[in-house]
């Protein structure tokens, strides 16, 4: 008996089909800045030439990997699998934005540049508003892409707190624009002031980790004029305002404009609402008499008594307001004035009802009327007209 043996070679079976390849291109955002880190994902199970092995792809000219803006590409760009037998590779890119100065102090704070060949070396030049694509040939004549924008951001600022009894204050500015190094923490300036000291510090605000993009300070209050660093010059009272010069600003702004961003909080030895006492209301006539009834056509006296609970002069508006049965309001009033440290002051409006029926009387003490901020909670009683 003759055997016969025949030897087949056969070519490398790909799970996908070239009409539909399962190869997803995946990004760790959807949407970038212009010094961002991008972190990619390539899925593709019929790439994992060894499984007992690390493979690559992307960096022969055969089937290249490239990862472009508009005006610069790095390629072929090397992929490494995540693992023995994955089928998931993966590579880093760091973009390098352009020449822009981001504190307005006159000097370019970039350096720009494209090189690399991957997985994790790879640095891209970018334009404020732009995109980066990730093109894969995957098969001869047959390329996968996938694009993500990259956008300048308006910074927030932001106090942690509205007011302060403590004497330190927190302060956060979220600008993914100022990540200029995903590698290391990064540093921007808040200028931060108060009504006592109106030329106030410039503050470092430290980055919280290399890629976030979120910065934060905190600045301590004294009532010491020695001021500097993180320390602001501030008495009980004051308003006090943190200021980041935005210099990355998204179209329709131009590279060359800034836009200044601000936060307000208030030190203060008492909560918001307990800064004043408003007191119940009672009910007098001209000769400020007790009134308990009330008729038609009748003057009515409403008087109030608010207290100022704290160490300095508080600025208030007190205001009357009466409402009827159906809900509306049939008369609106207010009262400004200044209340010193621990002073009690009445507060008298006068109000002729025109109609009987029962009406709902609510008082409220403000900051003013300009910029509302309570300084204590609303009260309300009910009178009936005879």
């Amino acid at each position: 008996m003759i055997e016969i043996f025949a030897l087949f070679v056969l070519p490398m079976v790909f799970a996908e089909t070239l009409d539909t390849p399962y190869s997803p291109i995946i990004t760790d955002k959807p949407v970038y800045s212009w010094t961002d880190k991008i972190r990619m994902k390539i899925i593709a199970p019929s790439w994992n030439a060894n499984r007992h092995a690390v493979d690559s792809i992307g960096d022969t000219d055969e089937h290249p990997i490239k990862i472009s803006t508009r005006e610069h590409t790095l390629g072929p760009y090397r992929f490494t699998e995540t693992d023995f037998n994955s089928g998931i590779f993966t590579a880093e890119v760091i973009l390098t934005g352009f020449l822009h100065d981001v504190d307005g102090d006159g000097k370019f704070d970039t350096m720009p540049r494209t090189m690399g060949s991957g997985p994790t070396s790879g640095f891209l030049e970018t334009d404020r508003d732009s995109a980066v694509t990730i093109s894969f040939e995957f098969a001869d004549g047959l390329i996968l892409t996938e694009s993500v924008p990259i956008r300048w951001n308006i910074a927030t600022i932001d106090f942690s707190e509205e007011w302060y009894s403590e004497d330190s204050a927190l302060i956060t500015v979220v600008e993914p624009d100022l990540n200029l190094n995903p590698k290391v923490l990064n540093h921007i300036s808040v200028r931060v002031t108060s009504d006592s000291d109106v030329a106030g510090i410039e503050m470092d605000a430290i980055e919280t980790s290399e890629d976030s993009g979120v910065f934060v300070g905190n600045v301590t209050f004294t009532q010491d004029r020695a001021t500097g660093g993180t320390i602001l010059y501030a008495v009980p009272g004051d308003y006090i305002h943190a200021q980041y010069d935005d210099h990355t600003l998204p179209e329709p702004y131009s590279t060359s404009e800034s836009l200044s961003v601000k936060d307000t909080a208030r030190l203060d030895s008492k909560a918001p609402l307990s800064r004043v006492t408003n007191s119940e209301i009672r009910f007098t006539d001209s000769f400020e008499r007790p009134l308990t009834e009330f008729s038609v056509a009748s003057q009515i006296q409403i008087v109030g008594t608010i207290t100022n609970k704290q160490e300095v002069s508080q600025q208030f508006v007190y205001i009357l307001q009466i409402k009827d049965e159906s809900g509306t309001t049939v008369s609106l009033s207010w009262i400004g004035g200044e209340a010193t440290a621990h002073q009690s002051l009445d507060v008298s409006q006068s109000w002729m009802p025109e109609n009987s029926g029962t009406y709902k009387i609510e008082t409220f003490a403000w900051s003013s009327l300009a910029e509302p901020s309570p300084l204590s909670l609303p009260l309300s009683a009910s009178l009936v007209v005879r």
